[in-house]
């Protein structure tokens, strides 16, 4: 099968992984934002948005960037999370991955970022930052 190349763009901002207590109420901070995700579990509220309205006391991880695949990509696209996770994989970054209805984001540390977009260049996507 062949494989997809992708058109990737990236946020400018720095973003920030929180953790809050699962009964914890979304916090207005964290909806200000242009790009913002929340998800809850039994056992987390687990917020992403950028590292400059979090609050001190949070439980939090700094120090993130996004690359975003520009979509909308249509569900019966079968690989794209694992055709560039894998191709990070392979350089060692790490991701923390977002998926929207229409598309999917990568979250990348700071540290990471250069050496995951020249990755994702060589192997043929296209990253516009």
């Amino acid at each position: 099968m062949e494989e997809i190349k992708m058109k990737l763009s990236t946020l400018k901002e720095e973003y920030g992984v929180c953790r809050l207590k699962p009964d914890a109420v979304v916090p207005d901070w964290a909806m200000r934002g242009a790009f913002y995700t929340v998800s809850k579990t039994f056992e987390e509220l687990s917020i992403v948005c950028e590292s400059s309205l979090i609050p001190d006391g949070i439980q939090v991880e700094r120090g993130w960037r996004v690359i975003k695949v520009e979509g909308p990509l249509d569900f019966s696209l079968v690989g794209i999370l694992a055709s560039l996770s894998g191709t990070l994989a392979e350089r060692g970054v790490s991701i923390f991955a977002v998926s929207t209805f229409d598309t999917d984001y990568l979250l990348i540390k700071e540290k990471d970022y250069k050496n995951a977009v020249e990755a994702l260049r060589e192997v043929g996507h296209t990253v516009f930052e």
